[in-house]
């Protein structure tokens, strides 16, 4: 019986469509159940899937010809409500970043991502983390931070939750935190599942999203 992640790829690019599809056969743990031009084919084909095979991870664009990515989100997940949308896409739009993490996106990736990093963040959102891309959690930082309400407070995070949260926000996942703040990976499991309560978040990007809003991140020298 196989156990491998069931990935769907909805891009309106056939050349970019084949990359994907050479990377991911390459993965044997990944496998390409279905690959789409439009968002539209891909919501039918999921109403006729069998038990079973619904796809564990969608990759979405945004640019899709008829309905775009983000009218699409819901849609997808209506239909396979246990199922992990990761965007790639070439658009940074601040609009676009905060709609797609509104709406449940467990992941954001520009187009520029390696095909390594993509198939890292397709196991990654599998197994119930996020993956953003490094310049968008940046880019984040820099219009969001100064959003914060007059007057508004946010939770108390601690010390090691805000290294924790920060890590994450710079595309670290949990293991890569675990072996950079000599903690284990359980360690890290355990102030993630606190950020997220405190922040009343579901996964990281709208951890991340809401620590800016709220100015609690700490302030960090360049490099």
């Amino acid at each position: 019986m196989s156990n491998r992640i069931r990935v769907m790829l909805v891009e309106d690019h056939p050349e970019y469509r084949d990359a994907i599809e050479l990377a991911l056969a390459k993965e044997p743990s990944l496998e390409l159940t279905g690959q789409f031009g439009t968002a539209e084919r891909a919501l039918r084909s999921l109403k006729h899937a069998k038990d079973g095979k619904a796809p564990d991870v969608i990759l979405l664009d945004l640019n899709l010809p008829g309905m775009n990515g983000l009218e699409a989100m819901p849609l997808f997940h209506a239909v396979v409500p246990e199922g992990k949308i990761v965007i790639l896409t070439q658009s940074d739009r601040e609009a676009d970043v905060l709609k797609a993490i509104k709406r449940g996106a467990a992941g954001y990736l520009l187009k520029s991502a390696t095909l390594k990093q993509i198939t890292d963040a397709i196991r990654n959102v599998h197994k119930g983390g996020a993956s953003l891309d490094a310049n968008v959690a940046t880019f984040i930082l820099e219009t969001l931070k100064t959003k914060l309400p007059n007057g508004e407070v946010g939770p108390t995070l601690t010390e090691r939750e805000l290294e924790v949260l920060a890590l994450l926000a710079d595309g670290f996942v949990k293991k890569e935190i675990a072996d950079r703040l000599g903690i284990s990976t359980t360690t890290v499991v355990t102030h993630v599942s606190h950020i997220y309560e405190k922040l009343n978040a579901t996964n990281a990007p709208s951890a991340i999203n809401k620590a800016y809003r709220m100015g609690i991140f700490p302030t960090r020298n360049p490099d």
